[in-house]
């Protein structure tokens, strides 16, 4: 008598507990946010502590203590854990936008009062503080000039220097450098000032001058110049040593120089990180108030000769606009900075698109 062995069925397999575990409902996230804010606001104008900011601090907080509670009881700690760091990466960038986006609106809505052909088109030559007209032509000039000059100078100086230290510089000399160039990048504005006002000013200037010292807007440039070079330095390093070492090695395997190699290959290749890093020292150039005021002396009157005689700039415009007690200043400083601000970001806009094209056509 023999007897049949029938296979025992198998268990279908077990469905992993991520499918079946509890998960909050996707309104929770939201409804928490808008509830912490709720009570924050709550607590924060019932008890009169303050404002606007610190209802969007005490709500994050709120917020984040709320979210990792209810993940904790419905998820479980690891889920809540991520959730939380999660929460935590999203209200720091919403904290860190938000004094941005603050500074964008208050620029825009206050900077608009004098956006008129009497602001760009006349100066403040002959006009008092209390003078409802004059503009910031004259500004806007030595701006252009002075930021101009200076990237002139600084540019090819910055790039070269940056190409040394990581092509060709070895040994303590470039050590050197490189530690002088992090020093210059700490130096305050007005230190630079009082160094072109001792050396060009006070010294160079008088034997072009007949013996008397000669502000001026290429005084002002050299300042700025010396701001924008650590800069324009070290950014342009950092974007060279980015560049691939096979991209170099190839070129030199097939016999190209190394200067060619620089010319036609590192370069286009660092040249958006480079043209980012010029931009930047470039908006920090046009910004500084205290080396025009040292060394360009300033002034009313339309000046397009940047070696000759004083020259403003559009933040010395806005310096001395906000200063003034009237009530038509507040409005001229703060088109001013809005124009400052514009300008800047055309300048950018336009270099970005620059350095694209030229990479995409090579």
């Amino acid at each position: 008598m023999t007897t049949t062995l029938t296979p025992r069925r198998s268990r279908p397999p077990a469905q992993p507990d991520s499918l079946r575990a509890r998960r909050l409902p996707g309104y929770a996230a939201p409804a928490l946010a808008v509830l912490a804010l709720l009570v924050a606001a709550g607590l924060v104008y019932g008890v009169d502590l303050g404002g606007p900011v610190l209802v969007v601090v005490l709500g994050a907080v709120l917020y984040l203590t709320g979210l990792f509670v209810a993940a904790n009881a419905v998820e479980g700690r690891r889920s809540a854990r991520n959730r939380f760091w999660s929460a935590l990466i999203h209200s720091a960038l919403v904290l860190a936008v938000l004094p941005l986006a603050s500074v964008v609106w208050t620029l825009v809505s206050k900077g608009t009062a004098r956006l008129d052909g009497d602001f760009f088109g006349s100066s403040m030559n002959n006009i008092g503080a209390r003078d409802a007209n004059g503009g910031a032509y004259h500004a806007i000039v030595g701006t252009l000039e002075q930021v101009g000059i200076a990237t002139a100078i600084t540019v090819p100086l910055g790039v070269l220097c940056a190409i040394y230290i990581v092509e060709y510089g070895r040994g303590r000399f470039a050590f050197t450098i490189r530690f002088f160039v992090d020093v210059m990048t700490g130096i305050p504005s007005i230190v630079t000032g009082l160094f072109v006002l001792a050396f060009w000013v006070l010294i160079v200037s008088p034997w072009f001058n007949d013996g008397q010292p000669g502000f001026s807007g290429f005084a002002a440039a050299l300042a700025l110049s010396v701001l924008m070079l650590p800069t324009v330095v070290r950014s342009t390093e950092e974007m060279l040593r980015l560049v691939p070492a096979p991209l170099r090695e190839g070129a030199y395997a097939l016999g190209v120089p190394k200067w060619k190699t620089i010319l036609r290959v590192v370069l286009p290749t660092a040249l958006p990180g480079i043209v980012t890093g010029i931009m930047l020292s470039i908006a920090r150039a046009a910004g500084e108030t205290a080396p025009v005021l040292l060394v360009a002396g300033g002034g009313a009157a339309i000046n397009f000769n940047p070696f000759e005689n004083n020259q403003s700039s559009l933040a010395l415009f806005v310096y001395q606009q906000a200063g003034e007690a009237s009530k038509y200043s507040p409005a001229r400083a703060w088109t001013a900075a809005l124009t400052l601000v514009v300008l800047v970001l055309v300048l950018t806009v336009a270099a970005k698109l620059l350095a694209r094209r030229n990479r995409l056509g090579r």
